[in-house]
């Protein structure tokens, strides 16, 4: 709803304009919004300056601040602008979720603001968020969205390599190349030598992956431009490629390459860069230098993870300290209302009847933002336990595995290939435990793939002793079921198969899904040793699913007996 975007003192001065119309004009003129459009351009300078070098602290305070002071009907490119930055600013610091949350809010200024320079900046954040999330066919999508607007033909040759790097991920190098190729042929790649460099550097890549032997000299020369031009952050991609090429036939050459690709990651303090230049080192060290590569592994992988936990929950705090300035300055604004008409009841008592419509207006609006302002406290809170929650899991999960693995490097001798084998599969484990806690706390599609999601994400439990069985789950009309209860099935189905993996010990899990009187009943059992609930400890995963069920108004009984299995049952409003 548009009422729902203006700001308060907005919509009073209007009720007030057309209640008392010409007899309060005097007092209306008082309250009129003094336009901030100084203020703003002046915060988002600060913004880009304390962007570009590398405060992103202080550089999404800013935007944030510059985004508060926007006019929803008048600056939407400006509301456009800072929160495309401040998604960037997110994804910078792998934080993917946020930064997609934050980006989906600039759809509704997007309507009202034709320029398709604003759409491509928004439709690009989130090819690339869809892009490192793993999530494929949505990074195509909007990419192919951002390729189709009426943008110049950089715009264009960018996100076509886009286009091609999600290629690239899927391992779908031929199609890759077939997009790259034609674009060294432009002349605005050409002349740019900044994308020129990038689209050299991937096509040269790719043709590596295939087997071609053209991949050595497009790398060569992406490698040179960049020389050339001191681009330190192109010439991290340069020497990783270089590194990759010559692993297998001059491990020498690869381990000098990977070490200039460190040095260049350490110069620009990219985190991500270094660690993989360091994995490309070990892979080609032995004895001391092997030990003393490892180690740097393990400290900057642990750095990067709690660095980044701290910059999460720093620019949540931003984003919650600017809504409430905001909602502070609201108040603040509507009390000199309330008092300028109090003035105007006093000069005339013709005016009582329209005094008191205004202040029936005005109390609505005042329970309205209150109501608002619990709601959003409430997400506040919910977004820090999911934040508490997924700490404590890379507590649990992590801090052995890398603290086992720090006492290996230091205690055995990584000279020989069974022990450095044995490394780099421990820290394989790591990198793909991360990725996997990851993907646990991504976006439910509700959509026409929930089901195909539901299941995938059901069967990624399965292990070799472990067999997870379901029954009538495609017989549920799961279109009919609200977004909501779809995501609290998917999300209780998970929590009981985390909770079944770690504490159940058992060999087989039953799922099976009836639909009966407009209920949808899902009963969960396995043959496990059971759980006892006056145990708080192994009680915490099924009282989530308890508050879960109970949330939508549904109904959960558990039935548990020690060494004897574990059932649960819930049924839920469909």
């Amino acid at each position: 709803m548009i009422f729902k975007k203006f700001h308060f003192p907005i919509f009073v001065l209007l009720a007030v304009f057309f209640a008392l119309q010409s007899c309060e004009k005097k007092s209306i003129k008082k309250l009129e919004k003094k336009s901030n459009l100084t203020e703003i351009n002046r915060l988002i300078e600060l913004g880009e300056k304390h962007y570009k070098i590398a405060k992103y602290d202080s550089s999404y305070y800013y935007f944030s601040k510059a985004k508060s002071l926007c006019d929803v009907k008048k600056d939407t490119a400006k509301i456009i602008y800072s929160i495309i930055n401040l998604a960037t600013i997110e994804q910078n610091q792998g934080d993917y979720s946020s930064s997609e949350t934050t980006v989906l809010e600039a759809f509704h200024f997007l309507k009202n603001n034709p320029k398709p320079n604003h759409h491509w900046g928004v439709y690009t954040t989130l090819g690339i968020n869809y892009l490192h999330t793993l999530d494929y066919k949505r990074a195509l999508h909007y990419n192919n969205v951002a390729l189709n607007l009426n943008t110049n033909k950089y715009r264009k040759a960018s996100i076509k390599n886009n286009i091609a790097l999600v290629y690239m991920e899927m391992n779908n190098y031929k199609k890759a190349i077939k997009i790259l190729l034609p674009l060294i042929l432009e002349k605005e790649v050409i002349n740019d030598s900044l994308i020129f460099s990038i689209i050299l550097d991937n096509l040269g890549y790719s043709y590596f992956k295939t087997g071609n032997p053209k991949a050595i000299d497009y790398i060569n020369q992406a490698t040179k431009i960049r020389e050339t031009k001191k681009n330190d952050w192109g010439l991290i991609a340069s020497y990783i490629h270089l590194s990759e090429y010559y692993q297998k036939g001059n491990a020498k050459l690869a381990n000098q390459y990977a070490k200039l690709a460190y040095e260049k990651a350490t110069k620009v303090n990219n985190t991500d860069d270094r660690l993989q230049s360091l994995k490309l080192i070990i892979e080609n060290s032995s004895g001391n230098q092997l030990k003393k590569y490892s180690l740097d592994y393990i400290r900057i992988n642990d750095s990067l993870v709690k660095s980044r936990q701290t910059n999460k929950n720093q620019f949540a705090k931003i984003k919650y300290d600017s809504k409430e300035d905001k909602e502070e300055n609201l108040r603040l604004k509507t009390q000199k209302a309330e008092t300028a008409l109090e003035l105007e009841k006093q000069k005339n008592q013709n005016l009582i009847l329209n005094f008191l419509v205004i202040s029936g207006i005005l109390s609505i609006i005042f329970i309205y933002y209150f109501l608002k302002a619990i709601n959003k406290k409430e997400k506040i809170q919910t977004s820090y336990d999911t934040e508490t929650r997924i700490a404590k899991k890379l507590h649990d999960e992590l801090a052995n595995d890398v603290y086992h693995t720090m006492a290996f490097a230091e205690t055995q001798d990584l000279s020989t290939s069974q022990n450095k084998e044995s490394l780099l599969n421990n820290l394989d484990a790591i990198y793909s435990r991360t990725r996997n806690i990851s993907k646990e706390n991504s976006i439910v599609d509700t959509g026409t793939k929930f089901v195909e999601g539901l299941k995938e994400m059901m069967s990624g439990f399965n292990t070799s002793a472990i067999t997870i069985l379901t029954n009538g789950i495609d017989s549920v009309n799961w279109h009919a079921l609200e977004r909501d209860k779809k995501i609290i099935i998917y999300r209780v189905i998970q929590e009981l198969l985390v909770n079944m993996k770690k504490h159940s010990q058992c060999s087989l899990a039953v799922i099976t899904f009836k639909k009966s009187d407009n209920k949808l009943q899902i009963d969960y059992s396995d043959n496990g040793i059971g759980v006892v609930l006056d145990n708080i400890n192994s009680k915490n995963g099924l009282q989530n699913v308890e508050n879960r069920i109970l949330s939508i108004n549904g109904t959960i009984t558990f039935d548990t007996k020690s060494n004897k299995g574990f059932k649960t049952s819930f049924t839920i409003p469909a």
